[in-house]
């Protein structure tokens, strides 16, 4: 037998090598099939977990936890863009990185360089390596060192609601286009799981704000003070809406706020009277009676230093106001606001949310006040009835039955008889006159409900030692709005004022005007000589005592010769 050519020799070896390279390639795209049906299934299984949590921050954790499986990445991370115009990044979730590292690295990215690429153009990006891209901005300090990258959009309903960021491919490969397809793939099926995560979270906040709602209405329904009325309006606003810090204004007119109650901040109650924060933005939302937002409430013109106000204040920056009526003709604004690094809550509340709270919160409060005037109607009524019953019965019984008596003495020749009838006849006088002094009472109610009948004979008292009547003018619904322990420190600032003008300002006219609205305002002016230093550091500070412990401020205006005007207010309760 022959043997064959060289070249029969050497087909034999090659054919073999090239069968083992054949065998080998179809076994490799078998097991690329097999991978590749391997990430689907995750991918499958990765939506069906994303699809079972309705918490927004733990589907936002879990889409980057499972997009850094899908891909082999070492490093993901979810960039959430902001409501702003600049549409940079408002929260930044991030996997692979200990919370140690995060700390060292320190503040998060907020969307420049090369993630603001893709927030520019939200567009799939791949890269070899981060730092050769013109975009890149480089790592801060102790940052990990990346190289390949891919970044891909995650929209909902068309809108770009955020990007997810890979880095760093296992082995030091780069990201494939097959890993750009599953994260494609992935991203569309987060975007869906992250609107119904949001809408939950949605129903939730308005379902909060109607809890709310309905608490302090019943709140207000119940007996009590409108201070404390207030002060749970703004602190339920404040604990719903997650803010930082939270007030309402209030006054007579847009030009006339003051403040009423504040949440947030610890502010003694003297701090309040005349305490300035949003005034001209406050005074728009009165005006035009619509809500306003604003994301940096330092950008406002006029817009007072918190470091000048009192209590311990935050720095703040985003904030809405929203109308509330606190009653006939007391508009007001109820403002929430957030510390700049809380911006998130302030993204995630729908701004009508707090503005139905407050318009139901103003109406319960002022039906709350109707009905406590409707309750004192009712008992005025009363009382005016059992006093005209006094009157027109009782009395004109016993004032005929003691002129019965009176005639029956004149026809007794019995000393001793006409000497009891006679006794008999004074004492029906004397139940006559407590009667009418009873009924007097039942008019004048009591210093609780009527300060001008108290006022009146504090006036009078004084008159006796000024030698003249000073002038007395009440302005607003005085009866109604000056009660309780506020009736019994107006009367003594008042019986303060007038000694003060008879002992030292030697004058001949007294002017005297209680004003009841937002503030309850009492002024005394005279004609005198003026006080010196010893009189004011002495004698008038009960009254400002008295003033601050209501939230509210004394102000005495004297000059040798010139008269004294003293100015006593505090707010209304």
């Amino acid at each position: 037998m022959g043997l064959g050519t060289d070249d029969e020799q050497s087909r034999g070896p090659r054919r073999a090598v090239e069968f083992e390279e054949l065998l080998r390639e179809v076994q490799e795209r078998m097991h690329g099939v097999l991978d590749e049906q391997a990430r689907l299934q995750l991918l499958l299984d990765a939506v069906v977990t994303m699809a079972a949590d309705l918490s927004l921050d733990s589907v936002l954790s879990k889409i980057t936890s499972i997009a850094s499986s899908l891909v082999s990445a070492e490093y993901a991370a979810l960039g959430v863009l902001g409501s702003g115009r600049d549409r940079r990044l408002r929260m930044f979730v991030h996997h692979g990185m200990s919370p140690t590292l995060a700390t060292e690295i320190g503040e998060l990215p907020r969307g420049h360089g090369l993630l603001g690429l893709i927030i520019d153009r939200p567009e799939p990006l791949r890269l070899h390596d981060i730092a050769e891209h013109p975009e890149s901005f480089g790592f801060p300090p102790n940052h990990p060192p990346m190289h390949s990258f891919l970044g891909v959009p995650v929209r909902i309903r068309g809108q770009v609601f955020g990007n997810l960021y890979l880095t760093e491919k296992a082995g030091g490969a780069d990201f494939s286009a097959d890993d750009e397809a599953i994260v494609v793939a992935l991203a569309a099926a987060a975007g869906v799981v992250i609107e119904n995560a949001r809408l939950y979270e949605e129903a939730t906040r308005r379902e909060s704000w109607l809890n709310a709602t309905a608490e302090v209405v019943s709140l207000l329904s119940a007996q009590f003070a409108e201070a404390d009325g207030l002060h749970a309006v703004v602190q339920r606003a404040r604990e719903v809406a997650r803010a930082d810090a939270a007030w309402i204004v209030a006054g007579p007119s847009p030009e006339e706020l003051s403040v009423r109650a504040v949440a947030g901040v610890d502010v003694p109650a003297s701090g309040l009277a005349g305490m300035v924060l949003d005034t001209a933005l406050a005074r728009l939302v009165v005006e035009k009676g619509e809500p306003l937002s604003l994301e940096d409430l330092n950008a406002e013109p006029g817009r007072v230093d918190p470091g000048d106000l009192p209590g311990d204040w935050p720095v703040l920056g985003p904030t809405i106001v929203v109308p509330i009526d606190l009653g006939p003709a007391i508009p007001g604004a109820l403002a929430l606001a957030w510390a700049p690094e809380n911006i998130g809550a302030y993204h995630d509340l729908d701004v009508e949310l707090p503005a139905s709270f407050a318009k139901h919160a103003g109406l319960a409060l002022q039906v709350a006040l109707a009905h406590r005037d409707q309750q004192r109607l009712a008992v005025f009524e009363d009382r005016d009835r059992i006093g005209r019953d006094l009157h027109d019965l009782v009395i004109q019984r016993l004032f005929a039955v003691g002129l019965m008596v009176q005639g029956a003495a004149r026809l007794s020749d019995m000393p001793a008889l006409t000497e009891r009838l006679d006794q008999a006849v004074d004492d029906v006088d004397a139940t006559i006159k407590e009667i009418r002094r009873t009924i007097f009472a039942l008019g004048s109610i009591d210093a609780a409900a009527d300060i001008q009948t108290e006022i009146s004979t504090v006036v009078s008292r004084a008159a006796a030692t000024l030698k003249f009547r000073p002038t007395l003018k009440l302005e607003g619904p005085v009866r109604t709005l000056v009660d309780g322990d506020l009736a019994g420190d107006v009367l003594a600032v008042l019986a303060e004022a007038l000694s003060n003008a008879g002992r030292h300002a030697n004058a001949t006219a007294v002017d005297i005007i209680l004003r009841a609205g937002s503030e309850i305002v009492l002024a005394v002016a005279d004609n005198g000589r003026g006080l010196s230093a010893e009189v004011r550091e002495s004698g008038l500070a009960n009254i400002r005592q008295r003033a601050e412990a209501r939230g509210g401020s004394l102000t005495i205006e004297s000059e040798p010769g010139a008269g004294t005007s003293l100015r006593w207010s505090v707010p209304r309760v």
